[in-house]
């Protein structure tokens, strides 16, 4: 049994109650506890700080804030009976208050979009932000969540910093006894770029050659650790971006590094996770790899 909590963001949206779901099955399946956590700050309207307008009390935002919290967790304890699910309101800036929550998380879920973000954002800016800076892998639900039997698809890019999201999509398809994917696009970019590997070695196997060995490198010690999960390896030229949103069709989660070879040492999110985080057609986990840290 794991002890440390799965945390889920939620703001009262219909896509909010999504990820709780999601995560509540995501706690039972790790028997742990569920924290449901709804940041709120309290609106100026003109009231000075310590002023009666400003203090928590019978007021109807602050009875609207502990509805979506009480509502969330009812819905936690209904799709996953059984799951020990608590709430918290958290006075704060929600990024902020969720980042804070990932310290003491083995997983955070919230949903792609809710009510902050604008209409023609694919992905909220919580949900990236919190991809970004969060201290514990995080699972950004899009739709109705991961589909029934469907495997986990995992992008490999071969980076020592990838790793961490190895051992992540094998665990995950573990508790789920589902399939994976695990899949390595390969391109000029990757095959000659200083940080790829050995260019003299890509040139003497072939390009196709060098992506088969860097997939089977990356998930060689996850399939000995976890020798249950019907592990399906696929290495392809192209754009990662492209391939990995479209064989997320099929997929029941898709499992990403933060930032790859491709990465700028200053960014936290790299332009393929964003991207995957836009546009995947099924929920995707971040996994930061352990020198990745905010």
């Amino acid at each position: 049994m794991e002890t440390s909590p799965v945390v889920a963001g939620v703001d009262g949206s219909a896509a909010s109650l999504d990820a709780v779901a999601v995560a509540a099955r995501e706690a039972k399946l790790r028997g742990c506890g569920l924290r449901v956590v709804h940041a709120f700050l309290w609106p100026a309207f003109g009231a000075y700080p310590g002023s009666a307008a400003m203090l928590p009390g019978d007021t109807a935002l602050r009875d609207e804030a502990e509805k979506v919290v009480a509502d969330a967790v009812a819905h936690a304890r209904e799709t996953a009976p059984g799951v020990r699910a608590d709430g918290a309101l958290v006075t704060g800036e929600v990024v902020r208050v969720l980042v804070e929550e990932t310290e003491n998380a083995q997983l955070a879920v919230v949903a792609g979009r809710g009510l902050g973000a604008f209409v023609r954002l694919l992905v909220g800016s919580t949900a990236a932000a919190l991809s970004a800076y969060g201290h514990c892998p995080v699972l950004v639900v899009r739709g109705g969540g991961p589909g029934p039997g469907g495997p986990v698809l995992l992008a490999v890019d071969g980076s020592p910093a990838g790793a961490a999201a190895v051992d992540f999509a094998f665990a995950e398809a573990a508790r789920r006894d589902a399939g994976l994917v695990a899949m390595h696009v390969w391109s000029a970019w990757t095959r000659y770029s200083p940080r790829a590997g050995n260019p003299a070695r890509t040139a003497a196997e072939g390009p196709a050659a060098e992506g088969d060995r860097v997939l089977a490198e990356a998930v060689a010690g996850a399939e000995t650790a976890y020798p249950g999960v019907r592990a399906e390896r696929t290495a392809v030229e192209g754009s990662a971006r492209e391939l990995l949103i479209e064989a997320s069709k099929d997929a029941g989660l898709l499992v990403t590094g933060a930032r790859g070879h491709g990465g700028f040492a200053g960014l936290l999110l790299g332009s393929v996770s964003h991207a995957l985080l836009q546009h995947a057609h099924c929920p995707v986990a971040v996994v930061r790899g352990a020198g990745e840290r905010p």
